[in-house]
């Protein structure tokens, strides 16, 4: 499947760098991946951060108003997304959050937890969600 992140700016913070290099690293075993990091100066351009995920399916990462998925769920949901063939799109918005223009343009709304995570840090979370999923998916003993 092909897979593409679009996040507003990198991770930052040492460990949440090293954690997003290790999850992209670990995903590219099952998928293809695309990263796109857009400059902080993006975070409320609405028009940008479409078109960098134009053509896709888009899901954004919400903390409130999205749905929290299982880790079965959550392969559940890359399967049948898998089906329909098109490139999925995952849009981290910066520390304040995606333009709610955005959100509503997006196909699906996920929330990783009703709580809230330092952007760095949701970053790698997400990743690793969808690292386990992945494994779900292919039968790889990573999930416990």
């Amino acid at each position: 499947m092909k897979i593409q992140f679009v996040t507003i700016g990198k991770p930052k913070l040492h460990y949440a760098n090293l954690g997003w290099n290790e999850y992209i690293w670990r995903l590219e075993h099952f998928h293809q991946v695309d990263v796109k990091h857009l400059a902080d100066k993006y975070a409320k351009d609405t028009k940008k951060i479409l078109e960098a995920t134009a053509d896709t399916y888009r899901v954004a990462l919400v903390i409130e108003g999205g749905k929290a998925l299982s880790s079965h769920q959550l392969a559940h949901f890359l399967q049948d997304r898998e089906l329909v063939g098109k490139k999925l799109s995952f849009i981290v918005g910066g520390p304040e959050g995606l333009p709610q223009k955005v959100i509503d343009a997006c196909d699906y709304q996920w929330s990783l937890s009703p709580l809230t995570f330092p952007h760095d840090l949701a970053m790698v979370i997400m990743l690793e969600a969808l690292y386990r999923a992945s494994t779900i998916n292919a039968g790889v003993p990573y999930h416990k």
